[in-house]
């Protein structure tokens, strides 16, 4: 039977794929619809989520109270509202044990829901017409999947509620994502539902402050060490001249970034063929042109490596996954009578 005879005999079935896709367009158009009346109204009463009216909210839910409390930590994220101010509600009202569970599940559960809302709504539509540069950033980002959620959950490069619909057009599995995110927003989370459990007890007058204080500058300055440590263990050992001169021959996909001046690059050291030329001091202003390295080995070289090491420093902050350094840099690369180019 051929397909105009099997649409005469069987026209819903015939019809009922196309009909399915407009359903599901329209289920998109309506969820989007009622997604940008969310953010809007959340917006306008943004000013009436405050601890006080978390705490009244969840005194009459009774029982249900820390049900109530990641519910709305919950929606909150989706909406774009600020999770800082719930974090310290939670802790104030809970305790630093039970408010950290419920600030994590709340910011979890909503971080979830977002990343599923971006997924249904516009997947489809980033995987059709992404490619150069933004492809091969997803691509990269997909490579490392949970190692990428667990960076910048440690790591705060993009604003939290953006990020969570960012992650969703990408093929990072949900499962993986979720419990990335779990684990590794737990340090975030103990330090600020701590300070919120401090400053409730500062108000009440309870005893030991000076140690829940001290506590509580303790973890804040844990939290804001990590993103350095998370930066050195991202940051490759040390690259010799002959291992990058070997994988460049290899034809292994690595970025060769030179940081020294353009008349050094261009002077009697000479550079290695094929090497990007962004000055060490230059090289914050100009990341951009960097994005599409962000997942790739990245090898840096400068006059010897002192530099260098600064640059390698510089980008394991802000994303850069593999970042070696080449240890003697060009005076090295010379002393080995390797070719350059001038």
């Amino acid at each position: 039977m051929n397909t105009a005879e099997r649409t005469q005999r069987y026209p819903a079935t015939a019809t009922a794929p196309a009909a399915a896709v407009a359903r599901r367009g329209w289920s998109r158009w309506v969820l989007a619809a009622l997604l940008v009346a969310g953010v809007a109204a959340a917006a306008a009463w943004r000013e009436e989520l405050d601890p006080a009216a978390v705490q009244a909210w969840v005194d009459q839910a009774g029982m249900a109270g820390p049900l109530l409390f990641m519910l709305i930590y919950a929606v909150a994220t989706v909406l774009f509202l600020p999770g800082s101010v719930l974090t310290l509600a939670g802790g104030a009202l809970f305790g630093p044990v039970a408010g950290t569970l419920y600030n994590l599940t709340g910011a979890t559960l909503g971080a979830a829901a977002a990343f599923l809302l971006a997924r249904h709504l516009a997947g489809d539509w980033v995987a059709r017409r992404t490619g150069g540069r933004v492809q091969q950033l997803m691509d990269g980002v997909e490579k490392e999947g949970w190692r990428f959620v667990a960076f910048v959950r440690l790591v705060p490069l993009f604003p939290f509620n953006l990020l969570n619909y960012a992650l969703g057009l990408t093929r990072i599995r949900f499962w993986h994502y979720v419990l990335a995110s779990w684990v590794f927003m737990l340090p975030g989370a103990v330090a600020y539902t701590w300070v919120g459990y401090a400053g409730r007890e500062a108000l009440a007058g309870g005893g030991g402050l000076m140690q829940k204080g001290l506590i509580a500058l303790a973890l804040l300055a844990a939290v804001a060490f990590l993103p350095r440590f998370v930066a050195r263990l991202r940051q490759g050992p040390m690259m010799t001249v002959d291992e990058l001169k070997g994988k460049l021959d290899a034809g292994e996909d690595l970025l060769v970034l030179d940081v020294r001046a353009p008349e050094e690059f261009h002077g009697k050291l000479g550079h290695v063929a094929g090497a990007l030329n962004i000055p060490l001091d230059k090289l914050p202003g100009n990341t951009v042109r960097l994005a599409e390295a962000r997942e790739r080995p990245v090898a840096v070289v400068c006059r010897t490596h002192r530099r260098s090491v600064k640059a390698a420093r510089l980008l394991s902050r802000i994303g850069f996954a593999r970042v070696h350094v080449v240890k003697g840099g060009m005076v090295e690369w010379n002393a080995r009578g390797l070719p350059v180019e001038h």
